[in-house]
């Protein structure tokens, strides 16, 4: 079982950061790929970013490449998203999730936070 909280979200004007936290509870984290989704009111959730636990490697959605970055501290259990130059379409509630498998779909991820709200005003 993993456990996964989020936090570090809140209101933003466009083009400041933010950095978003999600610690994981449980002993194994290191053994589980971690990814970071979003959804907007009215929208399906999506694919933001996720990072592997095999070689650390990453990959991000089109709309958040080169603005945002994923990482992950194995030793405190917990992954980030550090997120610049920040749009108002990127306003949505920030989901992570774990998985045995780093992908970009959300149905293999068996693990989820709560979420924590970004809001980016214009």
């Amino acid at each position: 079982q993993v456990q996964l909280v989020e936090s570090g979200g809140g209101l933003v004007q466009a083009g400041g950061s933010l950095r978003l936290s999600c610690a994981a509870s449980g002993r194994t984290f290191s053994r589980y790929a971690m990814g970071w989704f979003r959804q907007a009111p009215g929208l399906d959730r999506e694919f933001v970013a996720r990072i592997s636990w095999v070689d650390d490697s990453t990959d991000y959605a089109n709309s958040v490449k080169g603005r945002f970055t994923i990482s992950r501290d194995n030793a405190k259990n917990t992954v980030y998203l550090q997120m610049n130059s920040l749009k108002p379409e990127d306003t949505a509630v920030y989901y992570c999730a774990a998985s045995r498998i780093a992908t970009y779909v959300s149905s293999t991820y068996n693990y989820w936070g709560q979420g924590t709200q970004v809001t980016v005003s214009a």
